[in-house]
């Protein structure tokens, strides 16, 4: 009766450091999990910022259209300027419908001819890796991707019509639980005394004044955990909220919109 009482006794032992390294592996597995979800969210957001409002470069202007003459590096540089979408470089919505968007970023698409094709073609991609085409007047059309938070997942839409209407979004992540932009927005600089202000999308009164965008994602865990109904973390808006058992990652990045072009 001892020997089995010892052995039953070692076997709950087991078992309960079993179960206990089992919650263990699931709960950073899930943290793991978030924190892959938002690099990935940053990359392809960042690509966009950093690409929003660019333009074509002309590197020799001095040259007729078509040539295929040596540049001459003394020729000046020029913006090629068939581009008449600058309303839809940046844009913000701070509650957006079923149908609007977070956050639009857009820049002028344009093709040019690329080694061991005989076809001109463009390397600009928007938020799902597409591309975009020319209407029927031989414009390019600009790469506009829109961001949205719907059911928990960051949504992402491209462009579906030469008009630059909204295609069908696609979920580029999960297990979000709030997606907040805001914007930062540089003021007083004709008196040589600049300040910085930061503000939600209600608070911009020219998009062109912007020149930097700060992204916040809460990412929330599938797994159950075992915490204190007083735990407590701060969120996107900067208030004390309850983890309801789950595990909360906060993550915020700020994208400069260094542009080739001009915002306004």
């Amino acid at each position: 009766m001892i020997g089995i009482t010892l052995g039953l006794m070692v076997v709950a032992v087991g078992t309960g450091a079993i179960l206990v390294s089992r919650n263990y592996s699931s709960t950073i597995s899930d943290a793991t999990q978030l924190q892959q979800q938002a690099a990935y969210a940053f990359r392809v957001i960042g690509q966009q910022a950093r690409q929003a409002g660019s333009l074509e470069l002309n590197l020799a202007t001095n040259s007729a259209d078509g040539s295929l003459g040596t540049v001459d590096p003394s020729d000046p540089v020029g913006f090629a300027v068939k581009y008449a979408n600058f309303g839809q470089i940046i844009s913000g919505i701070d509650a957006p419908g079923a149908t609007e968007y977070s956050l639009t970023l857009g820049q002028q698409n344009y093709f040019e001819k690329q080694v061991d094709a005989a076809a001109e073609r463009t390397l600009f991609r928007d938020c799902l890796g597409k591309g975009g085409g020319k209407d029927a007047d031989e414009n390019y059309l600009p790469v506009i991707s829109r961001f949205a938070l719907r059911n928990n997942s960051l949504m992402c839409a491209g462009v579906a019509s030469t008009a630059g209407d909204a295609g069908i979004p696609q979920s580029l992540i999960q297990n979000v639980s709030d997606f907040q932009v805001r914007y930062h927005i540089q003021e007083n600089t004709a008196g040589g005394n600049p300040t910085i202000k930061k503000v939600n999308a209600a608070g911009v009164t020219n998009w062109g004044s912007v020149f930097a965008i700060e992204v916040c994602l809460d990412m929330v865990g599938d797994q159950s955990i075992d915490l204190p109904s007083t735990s407590k973390y701060v969120n996107c808006s900067g208030d004390e909220v309850s983890y309801n058992k789950r595990i909360h990652q906060l993550f915020r990045n700020v994208y400069q919109i260094r542009s080739q072009g001009i915002l306004s």
